[in-house]
């Protein structure tokens, strides 16, 4: 494990906005880079905990607020209040997401010097499907969705345009990610001839890599994360 350091930086935003992003690093300089991006609660301890472990790992890591037009810097959702959330999900366009995406991903390149290749995305949630869309548009290294139920019912004719290697880790109790909708999806990126894995955790439910959640599952968390710290290490070269 890396000594490491972390702070907040702010980012400048094609839209003119300015966006807030909690950023971990090793004390030694990275080899590579990874975009971490929100569940619906915001950049709130879970999400700054990916963050660390990542910078622990030896990845320079950014997580964004992409709330920043509707929230204040800081804001973090309330696990038992989704609803409160409705304005700041109406809020956000495909535009928006990509401007705040591509904001941090040139923070990457232009302050810790790394190469688009050394980069890649990790998301969670809503984080999954900003992953998976990000991955997209952008020269990435390689893309982590955990359970990114959007994916299916908003993005999935992105299939077709995935750019880097792709990890999509699903949970088999999620009722917001029907079996059929995963197969769909699988059967696109696979005749579009992308490279990606398809994983089930059986015994999980939605949001079971968050300690800090009901839905938490000891075994299923570890076994996913190490999954996409190899998945990471090996794709972006560290």
């Amino acid at each position: 494990m890396n000594n490491i350091q972390e702070n907040m930086v702010e980012l400048k935003v094609s839209d003119g906005t300015k966006m807030a992003a909690f950023v971990a690093e090793p004390e030694t300089p990275a080899k590579a880079g990874v975009l971490v991006f929100q569940e619906a609660f915001g950049v709130n301890h879970h999400i700054e905990s990916i963050t660390r472990r990542l910078a622990q790992e030896g990845f320079v890591a950014i997580a964004p607020e992409l709330f920043h037009r509707t929230a204040p810097v800081g804001f973090e959702g309330d696990y038992n209040d989704f609803p409160a959330l409705k304005p700041h999900f109406d809020a956000m366009t495909p535009e928006n997401l990509m401007a705040d995406t591509r904001a941090a991903y040139e923070w990457l390149q232009q302050e810790a010097g790394l190469k688009p290749e050394k980069i890649g995305s990790i998301g969670f949630c809503m984080g999954g499907q900003i992953a998976f869309m990000a991955n997209s548009t952008l020269v990435l290294g390689a893309a982590v969705s955990f359970y990114g139920s959007r994916i299916l019912s908003q993005s999935v004719g992105l299939a077709k345009d995935q750019k880097a290697p792709l990890l999509l880790i699903w949970a088999g109790k999620d009722k917001s990610t029907p079996p059929e909708k995963v197969k769909e999806l699988g059967d696109l990126l696979r005749t579009a001839r992308k490279n990606f894995i398809n994983v089930e955790f059986s015994e999980a439910e939605h949001g079971f890599n968050c300690d800090e959640r009901p839905a938490y599952h000891p075994a299923s968390a570890a076994t996913a994360w190490a999954m996409s710290l190899a998945f990471l290490k090996k794709h972006l070269g560290i």
